[in-house]
């Protein structure tokens, strides 16, 4: 059995432990809670304290998800684990007794479209970090409409609370896990990297993280009138008032399972559900609501917030072109720009974007569509934050990068692909069905190294992007083709107005 190891925390003690990972020794404490349990009274307010406990809590396994009543079975393996404290933290450090200078900490926060998604999944174990001298934090947050929808009577924004309720605990206690408060980087992939960019661009948060990363980042930014939209909407469905008091009397289960058809246009077909998706973002996650989210990130970054810590973001090549195989039969023989025009309707920005991605022509119809959906959600984000970064001329720099390898068993550099390449977890349970038997450890060493340099030394290695608009290190691309281009999301320029 492993040594257990004992740290002391602001509400009392944890019990962790020693296991050895890749021929490295580190530690880990699993399932501490940063917030009380939001059941009861708590469920739909902001998270509150703590209650401290005596003796020494048992910190072995992970605690309860926010994420319910799934299986986890997605790109990443991402478990529910039932209970009630599902607002907790996982803690790995390469020794909670370090007695020098504090170690830099990456505080880490999953994806899943801020509906789903666990901080428990193998794919995010601190351990190649702690080898690398680095401690590394997973953090819970309130999801769906629990964490995000609009409810009369109801702090807005409580999964965004949840984050800053967390970085909090992170900034009171991580020096007791051998961690820096002062060095700490927020990193995130997909609605985690967008939580990263919302975080960024909140005056409220700046005091919390010195860095940020986003990996394939996507934001919400959900306007008032939609989010009382959907509300009303999973009132109607649920059969109560669109209070506090009716969404209290529903269980959780029952809003869980309403909470999707909720979140789309009323009577809507298939072609308007998708026209809003790509249009109008994800229909739950942080809301602007003119107080924690005073303005759309984008419109922050722009106005300076956040323009004083170093920003690394980027994307895969084709983050959702998988969506579209299905329908390679059916559109191999219609011009590209008969489908783009359902998207599309503006033909000098249809022509623009066709121009601008002539490459992707012999690759068939499907895949240029499939692009599009990547450029739309994914891609045209990097462009407009780092461009509004740029604008806002602050003092720290902004790096892009793009992830080009190909999925040996989904034929595309897809979503999700290369998050065990950035956490050198190659052996974890599910990475083999997403990047083949042999994936290649040399593109592990470049991510890896790329995610550890940026959170030691606030630099990824190449020319940032506010030197240079354009430059952007590709990952995985063929030998042939450079490391560094000088316009990496050149091809979804044509969407950002």
């Amino acid at each position: 059995m492993a040594a257990p190891t004992l740290v002391t925390t602001d509400a009392g003690r944890v019990r962790g432990f020693w296991r050895t990972r890749g021929g490295f020794r580190s530690a880990a404490f699993l399932g501490i809670p940063y917030a009380a349990a939001p059941v009861g009274a708590l469920r739909y307010a902001a998270p509150a304290p703590v209650v401290p406990w005596t003796g020494v809590r048992d910190a072995t396994a992970y605690g309860a998800t926010p994420h319910r009543f799934d299986d986890g079975l997605t790109l990443i393996p991402e478990p529910s684990i039932p209970g009630d404290e599902t607002l907790n933290v996982n803690v790995f450090t390469p020794n909670p007794t370090h007695s020098g200078p504090g170690l830099p900490v990456l505080v880490y926060i999953h994806g899943g479209g801020f509906t789903s998604g666990s901080p428990a999944s193998p794919w995010y174990d601190g351990a190649a970090f702690n080898r690398d001298g680095v401690v590394t934090v997973t953090v819970a947050y309130r999801l769906g409409f629990d964490g995000f929808g609009a409810i009369e009577g109801a702090p807005s924004n409580r999964g965004v609370r949840d984050w800053l309720a967390a970085l909090e605990w992170v900034q009171r206690n991580i020096a007791a896990f051998g961690g820096d408060p002062a060095r700490v980087t927020l990193a995130g992939q997909s609605a985690g990297g967008g939580a990263v960019l919302t975080l960024l661009g909140m005056p409220a948060a700046q005091h919390l993280f010195h860095a940020a990363v986003s990996f394939s980042g996507a934001i919400a930014d959900v306007a008032p009138d939609r989010a009382a939209r959907a509300s009303r909407r999973l009132a109607a469905l649920a059969g109560v008032a669109p209070t506090r008091e009716g969404f209290t009397s529903v269980p959780e289960e029952e809003l869980w399972k309403l909470q999707e058809a909720a979140g789309r246009p009323e009577d809507a077909g298939a072609l308007t559900v998708v026209r809003e998706l790509l249009h109008e973002g994800l229909p739950w996650g942080p809301l602007v609501d003119g107080e924690l989210v005073p303005r759309p990130t984008v419109d922050a970054l722009a106005a300076g917030i956040g323009a004083d810590k170093p920003l690394l973001l980027g994307t895969t090549d084709d983050e959702f072109t998988m969506v579209t195989d299905g329908l390679r039969k059916v559109l191999r023989l219609l011009p590209p720009s008969l489908p783009l025009s359902l998207f599309l309707p503006r033909r000098s920005v249809r022509r623009a974007y066709l121009a601008a991605n002539r490459s992707l022509r012999r690759r068939g119809t499907a895949a240029t569509v499939g692009r599009y959906v990547t450029d739309r959600l994914f891609r045209s984000l990097v462009l407009r934050v780092a461009d509004a970064r740029v604008a806002a001329g602050g003092p720290a720099a902004t790096w892009a990068y793009s992830f080009s390898w190909p999925s040996p068993t989904r034929r595309w550099a897809l979503h999700c692909l290369d998050v065990p390449f950035w956490f050198d977890c190659l052996d974890a349970v599910g990475v083999a069905d997403v990047a083949g038997p042999r994936p290649p450890r040399a593109l592990t060493a470049a991510l890896h190294g790329t995610a550890v340099a940026f959170v030691r030394e606030g630099d990824p290695g190449w020319t940032p992007w506010s030197a240079q608009p354009g430059v952007t290190r590709v990952f995985g691309a063929p030998a042939s083709a450079p490391d560094i281009i000088t316009d990496g999301y050149a091809g979804a320029r044509p969407l950002v107005s």
